[in-house]
């Protein structure tokens, strides 16, 4: 958005919280986030969740196809220490013997990361690129400053939670264990049902609202100073919070990466009924 169409701070802050949304019902566009509905859908989270998730698997191809063991290139030694480390995560949290759990975690680590890392791109900067040359002018880069993206991800571990659980309890025994943890005496049953249920759907909740709240506040501050001061003196206080989020970034996709394995893990141990 060019920047002296704003009258004001508040309006600006205002314009840079509005999604690029698309209405699939009537196929149009809109730009207000008070009238949302389920067939309301953010464009510019989708695109830039695909944009950067393609970019993943692009990076991580290239380097599988071009191993060198004399003479790895220096992409190929970053990706290395960061399979290492995901796989030390995984052998000293997740005990059972499982082919997906490395796998998934690496790729929602990864995957979380970049999108995080769109939070340090100057806030005008693609907007206004978009502005200029397709007449877009409501655009947020950042997908996991959107709840709607960090819910979607947290609902497919949560799936994978409720099949894991089945898979090694079976469905009867899954069933038996919500209602015979943590007291297995026939009075509690009830209380039982009703504490593991609500332990169970605080899995995915704390996931997606952990990572979005971060996110989004981290994107906030940015706003506001882009906001509330004149171009020239932004840098002072942009400059130092953008190396402080950088922290921020990292560690909201290692959180959400361990607590993805720990919940796995979890959910294939069995208990004494």
């Amino acid at each position: 958005m060019i920047l002296s169409t704003i009258p004001n701070p508040v309006k600006y802050i205002h314009h840079h919280l509005q999604h690029l949304q698309i209405n699939l019902k009537k196929l149009i566009f809109v730009h207000d986030n008070t009238k949302q509905t389920f067939w309301v859908i953010n464009i510019d989270s989708i695109v830039f969740s695909l944009f950067l998730g393609i970019i993943f698997l692009a990076i991580f191809y290239y380097i599988s196809k071009n191993l060198s063991l004399k003479n790895p290139s220096k992409i190929q030694i970053f990706i290395e220490l960061i399979i290492e480390f995901v796989n030390k995560n995984v052998k000293d949290i997740y005990y059972g013997d499982n082919v997906l759990i490395a796998p998934l975690s690496l790729t929602i680590f990864v995957w979380i990361l970049l999108m995080n890392t769109m939070d340090l791109i100057p806030i005008d900067f693609i907007p206004y690129l978009l502005n200029l040359t397709f007449s877009i002018s409501y655009f947020r880069i950042v997908p996991s400053a959107d709840i709607n993206v960090t819910i979607a991800i947290a609902i497919v571990v949560f799936a994978l939670i409720i099949f894991y659980s089945c898979k090694t309890k079976g469905i009867i025994g899954f069933l038996k264990e919500l209602i015979t943890q943590p007291f297995n005496y026939y009075v509690f049953y009830l209380i039982n049902f009703f504490l593991e249920s609500i332990s169970l759907l605080s899995k995915p909740m704390s996931l997606a609202l952990r990572l979005f709240g971060n996110m989004y506040a981290g994107e906030m501050i940015f706003i506001l100073i882009a906001g509330c001061l004149p171009w020239w003196l932004q840098w002072t206080l942009s400059v130092p919070w953008a190396i402080f989020h950088i922290l921020i970034i990292f560690l909201q996709a290692f959180i959400f990466m361990i607590l993805t394995i720990v919940y796995l893990s979890m959910a294939t141990k069995k208990h004494d009924l």
